[in-house]
């Protein structure tokens, strides 16, 4: 197979850049993985003098602050990493004929009163900073690049919903509690990269939406984690999403279903259903080792 060439991970040191460095490796890709140690994004002499030694085919911008209640409170240092840091990599991306793909986030909607997915071009209405700069650092990676909106990761790195469920389960006296007045596109880290690895290759240029095919909220993610490995889904009470997450309380959109039009109208094969996309991470959890999967990553810039 012949190798589609460099390509360069910023923000790849984080939960999703170890899984991309993996599949895009597989994928024949030469991988150049970069954490924030290695490569601050809001550094732009940095940027472009990296870019320019390393002299990449493609350039996979995962550097994000995604904090997002310490985005509300620190709305300079988001406005740093999730817009200039984009503006940095989109000018050193160009300066050596690099193609950009950049990751983007399903809060760049808001979703009050809507009942059904969002498609690439419908407006956009933020409700936090996070999703504010989200938002503006699309508009930074120019013509030509290729912008992919996803939602709701989870993966066997790091924390996220299928790990709670199950750390959670595993005290028979817990009652777990997940929100029920939430609504996305539950989407595996691994099943997001396979789609990447063909946009990259193709070097597609616009707005898609990626996601894992269906909508759920947290609540009957949970209920269904525990039904795939044979556990009690009934344990699983609704509650708000106030009660589980009060601090982020109306910086989430309530709905924020993904519709994947792009990718239908490109011919690229979809995702498969989520739900059996989350039967199998759980099954991966489960079997792989606690040190290996448990922890808190730092954000990925």
């Amino acid at each position: 197979m012949r190798s589609p060439g460099r390509i360069v991970l910023t923000g790849g040191r984080g939960r999703l850049g170890q899984v991309a460095s993996v599949g895009l490796a597989a994928a024949g890709w030469d991988v150049v993985a970069l954490g924030r140690d290695e490569l601050d994004v809001t550094d732009r002499a940095a940027v472009r003098a990296t870019v320019a030694a390393l002299r990449p085919a493609s350039v996979l911008n995962l550097a994000a602050w995604t904090d997002v209640a310490r985005c509300e409170r620190d709305p300079a240092s988001a406005h740093r990493v999730n817009v200039l840091g984009v503006r940095h990599v989109a000018e050193a991306c160009r300066a050596v004929g690099a193609h950009l793909c950049h990751l983007s986030s399903d809060y760049v909607f808001g979703g009050e009163g809507r009942q059904h997915p969002y498609a690439e071009d419908d407006p956009v209405d933020p409700l936090s900073v996070y999703g504010r700069t989200k938002r503006a650092g699309e508009l930074e990676v120019g013509d030509g690049a290729t912008c992919v909106r996803t939602a709701w990761l989870s993966g066997t790195r790091g924390r996220n919903v299928v790990r709670a469920v199950l750390d959670q389960a595993s005290d028979p006296r817990r009652e777990l509690r997940f929100a029920d007045d939430q609504r996305g596109s539950p989407t595996v880290g691994d099943d997001l990269v396979a789609v990447l690895a063909v946009l990259l290759a193709e070097r597609a240029p616009g707005l898609f939406h990626v996601t894992n095919q269906g909508s759920a909220s947290w609540f009957e993610i949970a209920r269904h984690v525990l039904a795939a490995t044979g556990q009690d889904p009934s344990r699983v009470m609704p509650v708000p999403g106030e009660a589980v997450e009060p601090v982020t309380a109306g910086l989430r959109p309530r709905y924020s279903v993904l519709e994947n039009a792009a990718l239908r109208a490109a011919g690229i094969a979809l995702l498969p259903r989520w739900e059996d996309a989350f039967a199998a991470l759980a099954g991966r959890i489960m079997a792989a080792p606690a040190a290996a999967v448990a922890g808190r990553l730092p954000d990925s810039r």
